[in-house]
């Protein structure tokens, strides 16, 4: 068997190596530094007995002095260069020492220098190796996803702006063909007010014809008294009195292209600049969504309120009220104009005004969990366990199937910073939170952290910050789960002692998060970033297994409990 030389061996080769003895044809485990021989265990015992060679550096394979090149000297041609002028930093050969140009320099063993920046290639190659080419594929996977993700949330962005087009044109449509009745009513008004002056006209006309054969018989009788008699019996009567119509008048609208545009919304490519993604293997830099100018306006405006509020000393019961045809209060929603959606374990869903007056009630399959929300537009939209969709109410009562899930449903949330859509669910055995637009497509899967582990294992109650976190309440877990927008986990809020059992959910105008701990009977107060700040109600404020929580429009926190169906009202912020 012939022995490959260093330079025939690929770097990441594995290959046998075998004794450099005449004729042995074991394996290699030694290399004497001398010689440059590898060498066999017995080999090496041999060559250290020996008187010759005993004296030799012989040393474990890998820790080898690589031998040095041989290389003749540029001005002895037959001599080696095997020495390296300090001073000059040049090889040279032996006889170059004597000449004037390195008299009194001092000189190095060439092949020691040698095999110091060998060692240092090894060392550099392993960094390669090792982090940057590692890395550098890491950062291609991450490209290769932002392009992914990009793809997605334009695509999402195209069908959204379809989706408003058509919400326009159709709301065109509705004015145009209510402008085309409003206009068909006063043609059918003006019409039928010509034809009765043309039919009274034409009466009139029929009167005078009848009265010229009157006058005519007039003439027939010779007697003069008698035509005096007739002609003073007979007047004519007057004309009747017809008006002109007055026509309506069409203003055409005053728009612009800006006036549409505005109508239709824009696409805005923010002037911000990239942050730099990060470097180390381990870690990936997220694609932040940016702030649309809606949800800036949004944030100025809440940026206004938090000036004007903080938590109060104390907390003060405002008033209670019992909701009809629900045996308890689950989970609740608040609507447009103050107006509440409360459900129960039994699917009962009811919307009531701020006093509690019931004003309408439907049957779902929904059960103990938050499986209803209100859209942006003011439509409510819930969970059907049975068919594994999402329905939509439209403020008009119409029910649609608005997205096929495909998996079990526990909760949902709709955003009010964009209108997307958060959906907790169970798919076969794995649980996560799935992000759609408002328009119903599927933008966003939030299912493991960055080690791998699963975040949820039942997101029953569902909401989001005003910072973006997604906030869910998993009591299989008996945690409150936190990942920001794009889905890395920021923090998991496990109480203040054992047994904590998290059920109903929400986060108010400072960023709170205010979640119901049932076997504890209190309502833990937390701020964005996890940190426990107070048991905002307990006990001692009447509090009986709360289930249940939202903030309303004028801040106060109401409070549903699980074994009735009255709703409490506190007021927390001052």
């Amino acid at each position: 068997m012939m022995a490959l030389s260093e330079s025939q061996i690929p770097p990441d080769a594995q290959h046998y190596l075998v004794c450099g003895t005449e004729d042995c044809e074991r394996n290699c485990q030694f290399y004497c530094n001398d010689c440059h021989q590898p060498m066999c265990e017995q080999c090496r015992d041999e060559h250290q007995k020996n008187k010759k060679t005993k004296s030799h550096e012989v040393v474990p394979y890998k820790q080898r002095k690589r031998q040095l090149p041989v290389e003749k000297c540029k001005i002895h041609h037959t001599k080696e260069m095997v020495l390296l002028c300090e001073e000059c930093q040049i090889p040279i050969c032996y006889k170059c020492t004597a000449t004037k140009e390195h008299r009194g320099h001092a000189f190095t063993d060439l092949e020691i220098d040698f095999d110091e920046k060998v060692s240092l290639c090894h060392e550099e190659i392993a960094k390669i190796r090792n982090y940057f080419e590692p890395t550098s594929q890491n950062l291609k996977k991450e490209i290769a996803g932002d392009v992914t993700e990009i793809k997605k949330i334009i695509d999402g962005i195209r069908t959204s702006m379809k989706a408003e087009a058509e919400s326009v044109k159709k709301l065109v449509n509705t004015v145009t063909s209510e402008n085309i009745k409003q206009v068909d009513k006063i043609e059918k008004s003006l019409l039928e007010t010509l034809n009765g002056q043309n039919q009274e006209i034409d009466d009139y006309i029929n009167y005078l014809n009848d009265l010229i054969k009157t006058f005519y018989g007039y003439l027939s009788p010779s007697n003069i008294d008698q035509i005096r008699l007739n002609l003073k019996s007979e007047s004519i009567r007057p004309i009747p009195i017809t008006s002109k119509p007055v026509l309506p008048v069409f203003t055409a609208g005053q728009y612009s292209r800006e006036d549409v545009a505005k109508l239709l919304g824009r696409i805005t490519d923010p002037n911000t600049k990239p942050e730099n993604r990060k470097i180390n293997p381990m870690e990936t830099d997220s694609t932040q969504l940016k702030p649309t100018q809606k949800q800036r306006k949004q944030d100025r405006e809440k940026s206004d309120v938090k000036q004007t509020l903080s938590l109060s000393s104390s907390v003060t019961k405002v008033r209670e009220y019992t909701v009809p045809d629900v045996d308890r209060v689950s989970h609740m929603s608040l609507g447009k104009s103050g107006r509440l959606w409360f459900s129960d374990s039994n699917g009962n869903l009811v919307q009531t005004d701020l006093q509690g007056n019931q004003l309408q009630k439907i049957q779902t399959s929904g059960g103990d969990e938050g499986y209803h929300t209100v859209t942006q537009d003011g439509d409510l939209i819930y969970t059907d366990r049975k068919n594994k969709a999402i329905n939509r109410i439209r403020p008009d009562n119409t029910i649609t199937e608005f997205i096929k899930t495909g998996g079990w449903t526990l909760s949902i949330h709709s955003s009010h910073i964009n209108g997307d859509i958060l959906v907790g669910m169970i798919k076969d055995t794995d649980a996560k939170v799935t992000r759609y637009n408002k328009t119903g497509t599927e933008i966003q899967n939030i299912q493991k952290d960055n080690k791998g582990q699963a975040l949820y294992s039942g997101p029953h109650y569902i909401t989001e910050n005003i910072n973006g976190d997604v906030c869910v309440s998993d009591w299989d877990k008996h945690a409150v789960v936190v990942v920001d927008k794009s889905g890395q986990h920021r923090f998991s809020y496990t109480g203040q002692g054992s047994g904590f059992t998290p059920y109903g959910i929400c986060t108010d105008v400072l960023g709170h998060i205010l979640v119901c701990d049932v076997l504890g009977e209190t309502v833990h107060l937390l701020d964005q970033d996890g940190r426990f700040l107070s048991l905002v109600l307990t006990p001692q404020q009447g509090v009986d297994y709360p289930y249940s929580v939202c903030v309303d429009d004028e801040n106060n926190l109401r409070l549903g409990q699980i074994l009735t169906n009255t709703v409490t009202v506190y007021k927390y912020l001052q």
